[in-house]
């Protein structure tokens, strides 16, 4: 059996563990460069380098037991991974399990957002995003990675943060009052508490890893320059941890590269940093 980041096989078991981690090997709809398929190998490989002891938290959140899922792996068509994503997500919310899920591209968390809309009333969708995903459809398909939140936007609150590229036809569907620009966090030292502010109810978080600035994080199927750091973004997850329930949380478009591995070490601290806030908030 796989687990993840190589934790001892007693807190990797389903029946024990309170975290499950879904995979999502999905790269289908992506428009330059290819890839995300790989993300959830890549992120898994770095993860079994990684100390799973956390600093900041004086903690082992691997000790809540997190289950490896098999990987969501259909891949006949965008409509149909989406179905099987909000079927397996939606399985494991309903035997009380904290899910999570690795991609795969953005189009992934459609399934994601379905699931948690459906088990948790009252949702919060807080998007970490280069780009706006707001089209109602692209290249013939509402589940196209452009569209990854063009549903949510009317479905939950969704909280957008870190955008800086967008079509004009995603205009008419943008909340302006909800979404934060990365020009406008980097010239605002208030941000976070002025973002806070418009979250409520159950969170979930969905987080596309081209939010950071590429000289961090150049692994994504489309990097876009001006984003956020680390600690950023690290920290204002924190806050909203502390202040609010989250109920879940995905992160995707990790398009590894073979001569870089920061990127997916990157990433697999990310997931584990998250994890280590939401178990001991």
């Amino acid at each position: 059996m796989k687990n993840y980041a190589g934790i001892p096989d007693e807190y990797a078991m389903f029946e024990s563990s309170k975290i499950v981690l879904i995979p999502v090997p999905y790269d289908g709809t992506s428009t330059w460069i290819k890839g995300a398929d790989k993300g959830p190998e890549a992120f898994l490989e770095a993860s079994e380098n990684m100390e799973i002891y956390d600093i900041e938290t004086d903690s082992e959140v691997y000790k809540q037991g997190v289950f490896l899922a098999d990987p969501v792996t259909e891949n006949s068509s965008p409509e149909k991974m989406v179905e099987a994503v909000h079927k397996t997500a939606s399985e494991y919310i309903k035997k009380g399990k904290f899910v999570t899920l690795f991609g795969g591209e953005h189009s992934v968390s459609i399934g994601s957002i379905r699931a948690f809309r459906e088990n948790f009333k009252n949702l919060t969708v807080l998007q970490f995003d280069a780009h706006s995903d707001l089209r109602p459809e692209y290249d013939g398909s509402k589940c196209n990675h452009a569209c990854a939140v063009h549903e949510a936007q009317h479905t939950t609150n969704l909280v957008q943060v870190g955008i800086r590229s967008m079509d004009s036809v995603e205009k008419p569907f943008l909340k302006k009052e909800k979404c934060f620009f990365a020009t406008d966090i980097h010239s605002n030292p208030n941000w976070m508490n002025d973002v806070l502010k418009k979250i409520s109810g159950n969170v979930f978080i969905t987080i596309d890893l081209d939010v950071f600035d590429p000289s961090i994080m150049p692994s994504t199927g489309t990097p876009e320059p001006g984003g956020l750091t680390w600690y950023q973004v690290v920290d204002f997850i924190k806050l909203v941890i502390d202040n609010n329930k989250v109920v879940g949380f995905d992160i995707m478009e990790l398009c590894p590269n073979k001569a870089n591995k920061g990127p997916d070490f990157l990433a697999a601290k990310l997931y584990y940093k998250i994890l280590s806030l939401v178990f001991n908030k």
